[in-house]
Protein backbone atom coordinates (compact mmCIF):
# COMPACT_ATOMS: atom_id res chain seq x y z
CA UNK A 1 0.00 0.00 0.00
CA UNK A 2 0.89 3.56 -0.87
CA UNK A 3 3.30 4.75 2.24
CA UNK A 4 1.95 8.28 2.15
CA UNK A 5 -1.62 6.85 2.89
CA UNK A 6 -0.15 4.69 5.85
CA UNK A 7 1.52 8.12 6.68
CA UNK A 8 -1.53 9.87 6.62
CA UNK A 9 -4.35 7.44 8.36
CA UNK A 10 -3.02 6.61 11.38
CA UNK A 11 -2.90 10.15 12.02
CA UNK A 12 -6.19 11.24 11.09
CA UNK A 13 -7.80 8.36 12.85
CA UNK A 14 -6.15 9.01 16.05
CA UNK A 15 -6.51 12.47 15.73
CA UNK A 16 -10.31 12.24 14.79
CA UNK A 17 -10.55 9.66 18.04
CA UNK A 18 -9.44 11.84 20.36
CA UNK A 19 -11.81 14.01 19.24
CA UNK A 20 -14.95 11.84 18.94
CA UNK A 21 -13.85 10.89 22.57
CA UNK A 22 -13.29 14.15 24.45
CA UNK A 23 -16.70 15.25 22.83
CA UNK A 24 -18.27 12.11 23.40
CA UNK A 25 -17.62 12.44 27.60
CA UNK A 26 -18.62 16.03 27.49
CA UNK A 27 -22.11 15.21 26.26
CA UNK A 28 -21.96 12.12 28.72
CA UNK A 29 -21.89 14.45 31.01
CA UNK A 30 -24.62 17.06 29.82
CA UNK A 31 -21.33 19.73 29.49
CA UNK A 32 -22.73 20.46 25.84
CA UNK A 33 -21.22 24.21 25.57
CA UNK A 34 -19.88 25.72 22.35
CA UNK A 35 -19.99 23.15 19.49
CA UNK A 36 -19.62 20.53 21.07
CA UNK A 37 -22.45 18.45 20.10
CA UNK A 38 -21.99 19.09 15.85
CA UNK A 39 -18.37 18.71 16.46
CA UNK A 40 -18.80 15.24 17.96
CA UNK A 41 -21.58 14.42 14.85
CA UNK A 42 -19.65 15.49 12.29
CA UNK A 43 -16.68 14.88 12.95
CA UNK A 44 -17.20 11.61 14.01
CA UNK A 45 -17.51 11.44 10.25
CA UNK A 46 -13.61 11.65 9.76
CA UNK A 47 -13.52 9.08 12.34
CA UNK A 48 -15.01 6.64 10.28
CA UNK A 49 -12.94 7.89 7.11
CA UNK A 50 -9.95 7.68 9.06
CA UNK A 51 -10.64 4.05 10.48
CA UNK A 52 -11.17 3.38 7.22
CA UNK A 53 -7.84 4.60 5.58
CA UNK A 54 -6.06 2.70 8.56
CA UNK A 55 -7.89 -0.21 8.03
CA UNK A 56 -7.36 0.09 4.01
CA UNK A 57 -3.33 1.15 4.17
CA UNK A 58 -2.69 -2.24 6.64
CA UNK A 59 -5.25 -4.98 5.04
CA UNK A 60 -2.71 -7.88 5.01
CA UNK A 61 -2.72 -6.84 8.75
CA UNK A 62 -6.12 -6.68 9.45
CA UNK A 63 -7.12 -9.62 7.21
CA UNK A 64 -5.80 -11.98 9.25
CA UNK A 65 -8.04 -11.55 12.03
CA UNK A 66 -10.20 -13.25 10.35
CA UNK A 67 -8.84 -16.15 10.83
CA UNK A 68 -8.53 -15.91 14.79
CA UNK A 69 -11.25 -16.75 17.40
CA UNK A 70 -10.60 -14.44 19.72
CA UNK A 71 -10.80 -11.29 16.93
CA UNK A 72 -13.88 -12.94 15.40
CA UNK A 73 -15.72 -12.70 19.25
CA UNK A 74 -14.99 -9.10 19.66
CA UNK A 75 -16.03 -8.13 16.10
CA UNK A 76 -18.93 -10.29 16.73
CA UNK A 77 -19.84 -8.37 19.92
CA UNK A 78 -19.13 -5.31 19.01
CA UNK A 79 -21.35 -5.95 15.80
CA UNK A 80 -23.79 -7.36 18.38
CA UNK A 81 -23.75 -3.76 20.50
CA UNK A 82 -24.58 -1.93 17.72
CA UNK A 83 -26.98 -4.01 16.12
CA UNK A 84 -28.62 -3.87 19.78
CA UNK A 85 -28.49 -0.26 20.09
CA UNK A 86 -30.40 0.64 17.90
CA UNK A 87 -34.18 -1.31 19.19
CA UNK A 88 -36.25 0.80 20.30
CA UNK A 89 -36.68 -1.14 23.61
CA UNK A 90 -33.32 0.39 24.93
CA UNK A 91 -34.68 3.93 24.81
CA UNK A 92 -37.28 7.00 23.29
CA UNK A 93 -36.82 7.09 19.82
CA UNK A 94 -37.62 10.92 20.47
CA UNK A 95 -35.59 13.93 21.76
CA UNK A 96 -35.67 16.72 23.68
CA UNK A 97 -39.24 18.64 23.48
CA UNK A 98 -40.96 15.73 21.85
CA UNK A 99 -40.02 13.63 24.69
CA UNK A 100 -40.76 15.96 27.93
CA UNK A 101 -43.87 16.82 26.14
CA UNK A 102 -44.89 13.26 25.78
CA UNK A 103 -43.61 13.01 29.43
CA UNK A 104 -46.33 16.17 30.89
CA UNK A 105 -48.97 14.39 28.46
CA UNK A 106 -48.43 10.88 30.52
CA UNK A 107 -48.18 12.87 33.72
CA UNK A 108 -51.81 14.38 32.90
CA UNK A 109 -53.52 11.43 32.03
CA UNK A 110 -52.38 9.76 35.36
CA UNK A 111 -53.90 12.11 37.38
CA UNK A 112 -57.26 13.28 38.60
CA UNK A 113 -59.48 16.02 36.75
CA UNK A 114 -58.97 18.05 40.31
CA UNK A 115 -55.21 18.06 39.31
CA UNK A 116 -55.62 19.16 35.81
CA UNK A 117 -58.04 21.95 37.00
CA UNK A 118 -55.46 23.50 39.03
CA UNK A 119 -52.60 22.67 36.28
CA UNK A 120 -55.27 24.55 33.81
CA UNK A 121 -56.65 26.74 36.29
CA UNK A 122 -60.08 25.93 36.23
CA UNK A 123 -62.48 24.56 38.70
CA UNK A 124 -62.92 20.59 38.40
CA UNK A 125 -66.95 21.33 37.96
CA UNK A 126 -66.10 23.16 35.02
CA UNK A 127 -63.96 20.67 33.24
CA UNK A 128 -66.44 17.98 33.90
CA UNK A 129 -69.28 19.68 32.30
CA UNK A 130 -66.62 20.83 29.68
CA UNK A 131 -66.16 16.97 29.19
CA UNK A 132 -69.88 16.43 29.39
CA UNK A 133 -70.65 19.19 26.32
CA UNK A 134 -67.59 16.74 24.38
CA UNK A 135 -70.00 13.75 25.10
CA UNK A 136 -67.14 12.32 27.92
CA UNK A 137 -69.30 11.79 31.36
CA UNK A 138 -67.51 12.31 34.60
CA UNK A 139 -68.71 9.93 37.75
CA UNK A 140 -66.57 11.82 40.05
CA UNK A 141 -63.81 14.74 39.37
CA UNK A 142 -61.29 12.33 41.72
CA UNK A 143 -61.10 10.09 38.70
CA UNK A 144 -58.09 9.96 36.65
CA UNK A 145 -58.27 11.24 33.60
CA UNK A 146 -56.98 7.73 32.08
CA UNK A 147 -60.01 6.40 34.11
CA UNK A 148 -62.69 9.09 32.79
CA UNK A 149 -61.53 7.47 29.21
CA UNK A 150 -61.95 4.19 29.98
CA UNK A 151 -65.19 4.41 31.25
CA UNK A 152 -66.60 6.51 28.08
CA UNK A 153 -64.29 4.20 25.47
CA UNK A 154 -62.04 6.62 24.84
CA UNK A 155 -58.41 7.00 24.28
CA UNK A 156 -57.31 9.01 27.40
CA UNK A 157 -55.59 11.76 24.72
CA UNK A 158 -59.46 12.61 23.79
CA UNK A 159 -60.18 13.05 27.13
CA UNK A 160 -57.12 15.46 27.03
CA UNK A 161 -57.41 17.12 24.31
CA UNK A 162 -61.29 18.11 24.82
CA UNK A 163 -59.60 19.68 28.03
CA UNK A 164 -56.93 21.55 27.22
CA UNK A 165 -58.53 22.31 23.44
CA UNK A 166 -61.29 24.62 25.01
CA UNK A 167 -58.68 26.07 27.36
CA UNK A 168 -56.35 27.07 24.73
CA UNK A 169 -59.36 28.49 22.68
CA UNK A 170 -60.47 30.71 26.13
CA UNK A 171 -56.53 32.08 26.07
CA UNK A 172 -57.06 33.49 22.68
Amino acid sequence: MNTTLKSIATPVAAGAFFISAITGILIFFDLEIGAVEPVHKWLSWLLLGGIALHMLSHWNSFSGYFSKKPALAVIGVALAVSGGAMLPVFGEEEEGEKRNAKAAVYALESTSLETVAQVVKSRPEELATRLKSAGISVDATSATITDIAKSNGKESSEVLGAILGEQGEQRD
